[in-house]
């Protein structure tokens, strides 16, 4: 009984330490907030009890900077960053995920006397193109029939229930699809727009993939005026059919734009999706795509590999993607329980192994909720101080270069593109943005104008927050601007 104990001791000495060493840091930190960056929050109507800040040179052992740094705060998408954190720390920037295809019968003149199985891995970028190839393959391995049905596993992964509507009431878009064992092309559904030349003549529409039995009802109608926000008066819903209704406008000086939309629950959109790829290489089927589990005498035809994590934290953190950081949350939990056992709910379950990982790591977690690894959460909450931290951890672990090149280049690429624009500062931040209503967040690495590398970190929570993006470029030209002052 006296091993618990000792653990449970240690466990607090780390956040004894921890503490003492946030308190001396926060007391050491010399400079106060930029005057710009105080200025832009001015203009932009945000108190200073509403922000929190902390920049550190990645080799110091103190903060140059920090505001209400030990303030637990809403980090919306910047909460990705711990998810991949605790991604590589627990699997490594190699581990892939493997897809499998698996027949029970025999195989007479091209016919399959059975049943064909898809049995998902998890993966979490299995697209349709992946998807189509992995159907060909079974053709050239003889198959062109399938007497019984086509069953999707998707047991890789013991999920609670996701309501899509539950956080904004848009269940429809797939920033709020959830996870799935056998989560198929993101649940999204590609719809490509292109206006007519006049007003109230029809918006063209290509859809892909191909979604068996999914009708499109396109409503869509070309307008006048300029190009703003484009998609502002586009809608989607679905009635029953299963019917999606696209209505709205789009002005004609848009021209051709892509939207998407998540017309299904993961489960029926891949019984649709497999059913429309099957029938367009030729296949023909004599049952149906259905949801099922896989027997264990199934024989297993192929077998398709994923890209590795390093590639997968790339595009969720590049371009924010919350299914992607969902899915890898879910993995995380999938580990089997100390018993041997498969885990229960493996997204609760992942999100205490990813708050143990950075614990364990020396990351001050006091404060930290992780809902669904995504940051599309209204009851998530990270410190400035913990996020400086766990950048710093970052920086000293051997897939440092991994984890970095996955964050978007202020005013290059990804969520980023278009920050710091005209600025002296532009190219030389990766950053991670995030953004909710109420809520502005920005955390990463700076390189400064000497060569010197920074972490910084802000978070603005406030109901003026969306006006906020002006003081953090502020703060990001400031720490670059760090490079140009004289050594003391």
């Amino acid at each position: 009984m006296i091993f618990p104990m000792l653990r449970g001791t240690a466990h607090l000495f780390r956040h004894l330490t921890a503490t003492l060493l946030a308190c001396v840091t926060l007391l050491a930190a010399a400079e106060p907030l930029p005057p710009t960056v105080r200025l832009a929050l001015e203009q932009a109507k945000v108190p200073i009890d509403a922000v929190s800040i902390w920049v550190q040179p990645v080799g110091s052992d103190r903060p140059a900077l920090a505001v209400n740094a030990a303030q637990p705060m809403n980090p919306a998408s910047v909460m990705k960053l711990v998810t991949a954190f605790a991604a590589f720390e627990r699997l490594g920037p190699a581990r892939t995920w493997s897809t499998r295809i698996a027949s029970h019968g025999r195989v007479n003149g091209g016919v399959l006397d059975g049943d064909l199985y898809i049995v998902g891995g998890a993966d979490p970028v299995l697209g349709y193109d992946r998807l189509w190839k992995m159907l060909r393959r079974v053709r050239a391995l003889g198959i062109r029939s399938v007497k019984g049905d086509i069953v999707l596993d998707a047991s890789a992964l013991s999920l609670p229930p996701h309501d899509p509507a539950a956080f904004d009431g848009r269940g429809l878009r797939p920033y709020n699809s959830g996870p799935d064992g056998l989560l198929l092309n993101w649940n999204t559904l590609q719809l490509a727009l292109t206006p007519a030349t006049r007003a109230s003549e029809a918006v063209s529409v290509a859809t892909e993939p191909p979604l068996a039995g999914l009708v499109i009802d396109n409503r869509l109608v070309t307008s006048d005026g300029p190009c703003v926000v484009w998609y502002r008066d586009l809608d989607a819903r679905l009635e029953p059919g299963p019917r999606l209704v696209l209505a709205g406008s789009l002005p004609a000086s848009c021209g051709p734009r892509d939207w998407s939309a998540a017309p299904l629950p993961p489960a029926d959109f891949g019984t649709a999706l497999v059913a429309g790829l099957w029938q367009e290489i030729g296949g023909t089927l004599n049952g149906k795509v259905r949801a099922g589990s896989t027997p264990s005498e199934a024989e297993t035809r192929l077998t398709e590999e994923s890209p590795p994590l390093a590639e997968i934290v790339r595009d969720m953190n590049k371009w924010s993607s919350n299914v992607i950081a969902r899915q890898l949350l879910a993995t995380l939990g999938a580990a089997p329980a100390a018993d041997g056992r498969a885990a229960g709910d493996m997204v609760a379950r992942g999100a205490r192994i990813a708050a143990d990982t950075l614990d364990t790591a020396g990351i001050d977690t006091r404060g930290l909720v992780i809902e669904n690894g995504s940051g599309l959460s209204r009851i998530a909450r990270a410190s400035a101080a913990s996020l400086g931290q766990l950048l710093q951890a970052a920086w000293r672990r051997p897939w440092m270069p991994e984890y970095i090149a996955a964050l978007p280049v202020a005013g290059v690429d990804g969520t980023a593109r278009k920050r710091l624009a005209g600025s002296p500062a532009n190219g030389q931040a990766h950053i991670k943005t995030g953004t909710l209503n109420g809520v502005r967040a920005m955390a990463g690495y700076v390189l400064d104008a000497g060569g010197e590398r920074h972490v910084v970190v802000m978070m603005v929570n406030h109901p003026e927050a969306a006006n906020s993006a002006a003081a953090q470029d502020a703060l990001l030209e400031w720490v670059w601007a760090r490079g140009l002052r004289p050594s003391p």
